[in-house]
């Protein structure tokens, strides 16, 4: 599995530096970077030390959606519950709870706000999931960097336990599968705004990898025979 660390609108140089330097020693490698400052500015490349092929090869995106796109599984990382009704991850959780997705993710981002005001909502809706670390106070908050380096930490654990995915069960993979099921859900008369699909997008990131494939392949029998009953 391909795991890409997702800054958003980094304002900072340095942290980006600091964070390319947490994401290699935790061993990743993919740094994305939406909207950044100059990335290979030198107070980044100081920072970075012996990290600078990082920078150098970082993805700039003009937009977290166009990152989104590239992504199986997008988990965002927030400090506080932005909606009483979404369910959030406990870090500590993480790499269990992507596991669990076994043959269905093949690029994992992880989604990192701006340093002084997070994600916006828009953005934490293009997110399949949030995650969010365990602190003693909420204020200070975390640095950008720290943050990057305490999930890149907590993904490498027993790298073992997460199985490296390199094709996507039933040639689908889970943005695929759950864009159907929404799909669906658009055709029997369900629209963005219901809070039953605004529930159903947020808990179908929940289910595992087998519980998706099954849930999936119903659909698919679902849509087909819609389709056929239209003619």
């Amino acid at each position: 599995m391909k795991t890409a660390f997702i800054l958003v609108e980094p304002a900072v140089a340095g942290n980006i530096g600091a964070a390319a330097r947490a994401i290699k020693v935790m061993g990743f490698s993919e740094l994305w970077l939406v909207n950044p400052a100059n990335h290979l500015a030198n107070q980044a490349r100081w920072l970075a030390h012996a990290s600078n092929e990082i920078l150098e090869n970082a993805r700039i995106f003009s937009s977290l959606e166009e990152a989104a796109a590239e992504t199986d599984l997008l988990i965002a990382t927030t400090a506080k519950a932005r909606n009483s009704n979404q369910d959030y991850i406990d870090a500590e959780n993480l790499q269990d709870f992507i596991g669990q997705k076994e043959g269905t993710v093949e690029t994992l981002g992880i989604v990192f706000g701006r340093e002084e005001s997070g994600l916006n909502s828009e953005e934490m809706k293009l997110c399949d999931a949030a995650t969010t670390l365990n602190m003693a106070t909420t204020y200070p908050s975390l640095n950008l960097s720290q943050a990057v380096m305490l999930l890149a930490y907590l993904l490498s654990r027993d790298s073992a336990a997460t199985p490296e995915i390199t094709e996507a069960g039933n040639d689908e993979g889970f943005r695929k599968m759950k864009a159907n099921i929404i799909q669906l859900l658009h055709h029997v008369g369900f629209n963005d705004t219901h809070p039953i699909l605004q529930r159903m997008k947020e808990r179908l990131s929940f289910l595992s990898g087998k519980d998706m494939n099954l849930l999936h392949s119903a659909i698919v029998k679902i849509n087909k025979k819609l389709l056929e009953n239209r003619r």
